[in-house]
C-alpha cells in the first residue's frame, strides 16, 4: 500500500478535506527535512484526520494582519516535539500550510522578496531590497526572525534584525528610519501562546495594503513549494544586527507623544505598569520615567516569558490581564494602572474612580478621552486653529465609537472612517503625506521637517493628521511612527491622567463631563469563536447569509439601514472610495447600530455593538446609562442568537 492509499480513502470516507489531501500530498512530495515528512506520516498513521484538516485545509493568507496561525499544534508528532527547548518550546514548529512554520515563513519571505524587487525594478531602481525585522517573545519569534532574514539575504537583499525582543510600533518606525523598502514583524499579538505570526509592512513604514497586499500573496502563491527546501538552513553571515542608535532614535520619537511635557513632569503621576510577558519592558518603562512618572512594575509579569503564565490571554482588553496590576494599584496607593500586550501595539487602563474602586476603560473611552485632551491641547497651542479646521483631522475606524465623531465635530475637525485594522489608518496618513511632498517638490524632506512647520505645512497644502485609534485599543498620537503604538499610548494616557488630577477630577468623573457635553455613548462587542477548517466554514456561512437573506428585525427592533461594504461603493469624508471588504453595517430603529465582520487574524466572527441618547444634565446621566446598557444587552443577545443560527445553516 502507497502512502497515500490512506489518505485518498479518507478523502472518500469524507473524513479528510479535498483540500487538505492536496496539500498533504503536496508536502510529501516536496523535498522537505526528514522531520517534517515523518510528522506528516505519523498524524496519517494515526488516522489524526481532524488534526490534518485544521493543518492542511488551506494555506495561510494576509488578513488585517499578515499572516498569523498555530506554530504549536493541537496533535504534535513525536518528530516535532524532539529535544524541547526553553519554557518547554518544540524542537520544531508544527507541519502544515496552514500553519506558521519554516515553510509557510520561507514562501511569505520570498514572495515578499520577489514583490518588494518588482516594485524597485518598476521604478528604475537599482538599490538591493532591504528589510528590517523585529520579532516579541513567543514560542519560534527569534528563530523565524533569524530565518527570514537568512532568506531575504541569500535571495540578495539586505536584512537587519534587532539583537532582541522589540516591540512592532518600533518596527514601523525602523522602516522609515532606515530607508527601507519593507518590514515584518514575527509576532502574534495578544492571541493564545500557540500562535504566531508574520506581519509585513511596506517601503512608508505601514502595514501592506492594496495593491501591495494582493501583490504579495500573489508572488507568495508563485512560489513552489519545493524551492523553500534550499533555505532550510539559516546564514546570518549577510545580515546586520541594529545597535542602540535605532533604540535610541526610536525612544526620541515616542517621546514626541507628550504634548505638556512640564505638566506631567510636575505631576509625579504614580503608574502601575504591566508589559504581560512582553516587549513593552523594554521601551514603556523608560519613556514614563524620563517623562516623570514614578512606575511601580507588575513583577512577576515583567520576565519575557511565551508561555504568558500569569494571565489566561496577554491582552489588556481582559478585565483578568489586569487583575494582578490593580491589585498592585491596590497597595501602592496607585490611581493608574497600564498594561500592555506581547507585541506592545496595545494598551489598556486601570484607573480610580471617587468611590475608590478601580474601574477598567474601553479601548474606545481611552480613544475618546484622549482624542478631545489632544485636541484641547493643540489649540492651546496653536498647532491647530481655535475654531477648527477641515484640513485637520483625526481618523478611525468604522468600527470605532461615534462618540469621537461628535468630539471631531464640536472641536471642528474632519472625521476620517477607515476600515478595521490599523494599517488603513496609516495609508490614510500616507496618503496626506504624499499630497505634501509634492506640494513642496523634490528635495524637500518630510521626516526632517519639525513637527509644528509640519502642522502648519499640512494644513496649507494638505490634511494634518492629529490623532488616530481603533476600538481595539489602539492608538497613534502622530505620524512618525505608522502602526498603533502602546509606548506612546502609556504616555498619552499618562499625561491626560495628570490633567485630570490637576483638575481635581478622577478620570472616571471626566469621562462623564464628555458625555455631559456630546451625550453618552456605549459600545459592546461580541466575539464567536469557530475554530479549524469547519469553524471557517461556519464564519463564511455568517458572512454570506448576511448578505443573501439580510435580518429584517432583532425582536421589536427593525433594521432601518444596512451597508454592505463588499458590494456597494462607500466614500470616506475625504470622497476617497472605500476598499471593497467583507464588513456590514447595520442600522436599527431606535438609532443603534451595529457592525458585522470576520476577524483578519483570529478564527471568529465578531460583532460591535454602538449605542447612544441625549443627556440633557449630570442628575440625568445614571438613568441613561443605565437604559441604554439594559437596551443594548437585550439586543446583544438577539443578535448572537441570530448569527449562531445562521452559522449552523
Amino acid at each position: 500500500m502507497t502512502q497515500t492509499d490512506p489518505i485518498q480513502s479518507a478523502v472518500s470516507e469524507g473524513k479528510l478535506m479535498a483540500s487538505a489531501a492536496s496539500n498533504i500530498n503536496a508536502y510529501l512530495a516536496a523535498k522537505l527535512p526528514d522531520w517534517a515528512q515523518s510528522s506528516i506520516r505519523e498524524l496519517v498513521g494515526k488516522a489524526a484526520w481532524s488534526e490534518l484538516n485544521d493543518r492542511f485545509y488551506r494555506e495561510l493568507e494576509f488578513g488585517t494582519g499578515g499572516i498569523r496561525g498555530r506554530t504549536i499544534a493541537t496533535v504534535a508528532t513525536a518528530a516535532e516535539t524532539g529535544t524541547p527547548g526553553p519554557y518547554g518550546m518544540p524542537e520544531h514548529a508544527a507541519v502544515g500550510s496552514n500553519m506558521l512554520n519554516d515553510f509557510t515563513l520561507t514562501r511569505a519571505v520570498m514572495g515578499l522578496f520577489n514583490y518588494t524587487k518588482g516594485y524597485l525594478d518598476g521604478r528604475g531602481d537599482a538599490a538591493k531590497p532591504r528589510l528590517v525585522i523585529a520579532h516579541d517573545v513567543r514560542f519560534f519569534s527569534r528563530y523565524f526572525c533569524e530565518l527570514a532574514a537568512s532568506v531575504w539575504t541569500r535571495l540578495g537583499g539586505e536584512a537587519f534584525i534587532f539583537d532582541g525582543p522589540r516591540p512592532t510600533p518600533q518596527l514601523s518606525f525602523a522602516v522609515r528610519h532606515l530607508r527601507a523598502h519593507a518590514g515584518a514583524v514575527i509576532t502574534a499579538s495578544h492571541n493564545p501562546p500557540h500562535d504566531n505570526g508574520f506581519k509585513a509592512y511596506f517601503i512608508d513604514g505601514g502595514q501592506v495594503v492594496p495593491p501591495h497586499d494582493t501583490g504579495i500573496v500573489a508572488r507568495v502563491a508563485a512560489v513552489p513549494l519545493g524551492a523553500v527546501s534550499g533555505y532550510a538552513k539559516k546564514d546570518l553571515a549577510g545580515v546586520t544586527t541594529l545597535g542602540r542608535e535605532i533604540d535610541d532614535a526610536y525612544l526620541a520619537v515616542a517621546a514626541l507623544a507628550v504634548v505638556d511635557g512640564d505638566m506631567l513632569r510636575n505631576a509625579h503621576l504614580k503608574v502601575v505598569y504591566s508589559n504581560l510577558h512582553g516587549t513593552g519592558a523594554v521601551h514603556s518603562v523608560p519613556l514614563l520615567i524620563h517623562a516623570g512618572c514614578n512606575v511601580i512594575e507588575v513583577a512577576e509579569q515583567m520576565s519575557l516569558d511565551p508561555r504568558f503564565p500569569t494571565v489566561k490571554s496577554p491582552n489588556p482588553e481582559n478585565a483578568e490581564a489586569l487583575s494582578i496590576a490593580v491589585k498592585v494599584a491596590n497597595a501602592r496607593g496607585c490611581d493608574v494602572v497600564m498594561a500592555t500586550d506581547p507585541d506592545c501595539d496595545r494598551m489598556g487602563v486601570a484607573v480610580r474612580g471617587r468611590s475608590g474602586a478601580m474601574e477598567l476603560l474601553t479601548g474606545n473611552q481611552i480613544g475618546s478621552l484622549i482624542a478631545e485632551y489632544r485636541l484641547i491641547k493643540y489649540k492651546e497651542r496653536g498647532w491647530i486653529p481655535k475654531a477648527g479646521s477641515p484640513r485637520a483631522c483625526i481618523i478611525k475606524t468604522f468600527v470605532t465609537t461615534q462618540l469621537q465623531d461628535a468630539i471631531g465635530r464640536g472641536h471642528g475637525v474632519k472625521v476620517i472612517d477607515t476600515l478595521t485594522g490599523f494599517k488603513w489608518i496609516a495609508a490614510k496618513i500616507g496618503v496626506y503625506e504624499e499630497r505634501l511632498r509634492k506640494a513642496m517638490g523634490p528635495g524637500w524632506d518630510y521626516d526632517a521637517t519639525p513637527f509644528a512647520e509640519r502642522a502648519r505645512l499640512l494644513q496649507e497644502h494638505s490634511t494634518f493628521y492629529v490623532f488616530g485609534t481603533e476600538e481595539s485599543y489602539g492608538y497613534l498620537p502622530n505620524d512618525y511612527v505608522r502602526d498603533k503604538d502602546g509606548n506612546a499610548a502609556c504616555l498619552m494616557f499618562a499625561e491626560l491622567c495628570a490633567w485630570v488630577a490637576g483638575k481635581g477630577m478622577t478620570v472616571p468623573e471626566y469621562l462623564d463631563q464628555v458625555y455631559l457635553k456630546y451625550g453618552f455613548y456605549l459600545e459592546d462587542t461580541i466575539n464567536i469563536y469557530y475554530e479549524g477548517a469547519s469553524g471557517s466554514e461556519k464564519i463564511k456561512r455568517i458572512l454570506d447569509t448576511y448578505r443573501t437573506g439580510r435580518p429584517a428585525s432583532f425582536g421589536d427592533v427593525t433594521v432601518t439601514g444596512f451597508q454592505d461594504f463588499g458590494r456597494e461603493r462607500i466614500l470616506d469624508a475625504d470622497g476617497e472610495e472605500i476598499p471593497k471588504q467583507d464588513l456590514y453595517v447595520v442600522t436599527l430603529s431606535n438609532g443603534y447600530r451595529f457592525a458585522a465582520r470576520g476577524s483578519g487574524t483570529e478564527p471568529k466572527m465578531k460583532f460591535y455593538l454602538f449605542a447612544s441618547d441625549k443627556v440633557a444634565g449630570a442628575q440625568e446621566l445614571p438613568a441613561v446609562k443605565a437604559r441604554v446598557r439594559a437596551e443594548l444587552d437585550r439586543l446583544k443577545l438577539l443578535i448572537e442568537a441570530d448569527a449562531r443560527r445562521r452559522a449552523e445553516g
